[in-house]
């Protein structure tokens, strides 16, 4: 297992939105100088600087397509970044599992205003909210109150529990188990609480309504449709299937490990999609034009409520994001041990950017990753086109 030395001294992981709250209000101005060489090589430079260990970036718009990339694939060599690298998406996957459920939705299969009592009699209760009382729309939202899983996670939150559980496979039952028996989460319809434990309540809820699994229903209704052809849901496998870079953390000590091995089963629904910047910009496109949902689903998903911080609102798992140049843009970020990522489209669905990066980076990491996304939708965007707050 390699072994590297970094100033980071924090931890990341499937934290998604929630993230933002970190990083929205600051950062420098989205203008861009049009004399320099290369921005979009510049930019992820910039994030390589903050102590990523690897940086990939691909932007589109009208007649125009780039990619860049910095750093290595691995610690300690000289391989570069491969070209149309996959990694885990993280919480990016919550986009993926409300698209799903919003077509069942559309065709009349289930409702947002059902209650998760309905679906999942029993499962939701104790001391935190009831399932009785808590809807489907509310856990898309995350307004329901429904407490964080992740901190029950080993494998997640220390060296010495990712190197013994990092191969163990979690059903959604237990982890939802393990959610309620913490301390009870924030009234539902009060307050926006961010929790993955939300989207694995979707991922049981999309196998009820279906008798099919979350992965199938993913694969079947965006992945193949769409023709995505980095993109999978790897159930257990703790594999990265294709070409692909090395992750890092260090959860929160100076020194961080390789923990690109890693059964994704306790992201089911929230965190485990594997993708490629590519594909992530093809569905979001896809996403905001229409061709995944119809206008009624597509606006309840982009119906937004305000998370707590400097604009952010959060739509069904989908965020509305400020940009600097005015408006905002819709996206969403994701993290999964030693992979983080940020994606971005511009309202009208015509320009994306999307940027990864490998380990936990420095204090500055996921900021530069922002200003990388916010820049190239505020340059992509002509005045009056795709900037309507």
């Amino acid at each position: 297992m390699q072994v590297l030395r970094r100033r980071r001294r924090g931890l990341f992981v499937l934290t998604g939105l929630a993230t933002i709250l970190l990083v929205t209000s600051s950062g420098p101005s989205a203008a861009a100088n049009p004399r320099r060489p290369d921005p979009l090589q510049q930019q992820v430079d910039a994030i390589h600087a903050t102590g990523a260990v690897g940086v990939a970036a691909e932007v589109t718009s009208p007649g125009t397509h780039a990619v860049a990339r910095a750093g290595t694939a691995e610690w300690g060599t000289r391989r570069p970044m491969p070209p149309g690298g996959r990694f885990r998406i993280g919480s990016a996957t919550k986009t993926f599992t409300a698209t799903v459920v919003l077509q069942l939705v559309g065709e009349g299969r289930m409702s947002l205003e059902d209650t998760v009592e309905r679906w999942l009699p029993g499962v939701v209760g104790g001391s935190g909210p009831d399932g009785g009382s808590v809807t489907v729309r509310q856990l898309l939202q995350h307004t329901s109150g429904i407490p964080e899983v992740l901190p029950e996670i080993a494998a997640l939150n220390s060296a010495g529990g990712y190197r013994a559980e990092r191969f163990r496979t979690y059903t959604p039952e237990e982890l939802v188990g393990l959610a309620m028996r913490r301390s009870a989460g924030t009234p539902a319809e009060t307050t926006w609480s961010y929790s993955n434990t939300n989207y694995i309540l979707a991922a049981m809820i999309i196998r009820e309504v279906t008798g099919r699994s979350w992965d199938r229903e993913v694969e079947d209704r965006i992945i193949r449709p769409l023709g995505l052809s980095g993109t999978s849901t790897p159930g257990a496998s703790p594999f990265i299937p294709g070409p692909h870079a090395h992750a890092y953390t260090a959860f929160g000590t100076g020194t961080g490990i390789d923990v690109t091995l890693l059964n994704p089963s306790m992201a089911v629904g929230s965190g485990a999609v594997i993708s490629t910047a590519h594909d992530l910009g093809r569905f979001y496109t896809a996403l905001l034009g229409g061709r995944l949902l119809e206008p009624a689903e597509l606006a309840e998903l982009t119906a937004t409520v305000a998370a707590p911080v400097s604009g952010v609102r959060y739509g069904l798992g989908l965020g509305e994001i400020p940009l600097t140049c005015g408006g905002t843009y819709f996206g969403h970020p994701g993290e999964l041990l030693g992979y983080r990522t940020w994606a971005g489209i511009t309202r009208d669905g015509s320009s994306t950017a999307v940027v990864y990066a490998t380990s936990d980076g420095g204090p500055d990491t996921q900021q530069a990753m922002r200003t990388l996304v916010d820049q190239e939708l505020c340059g992509a965007a002509a005045p009056g086109e795709g900037r309507a707050g």
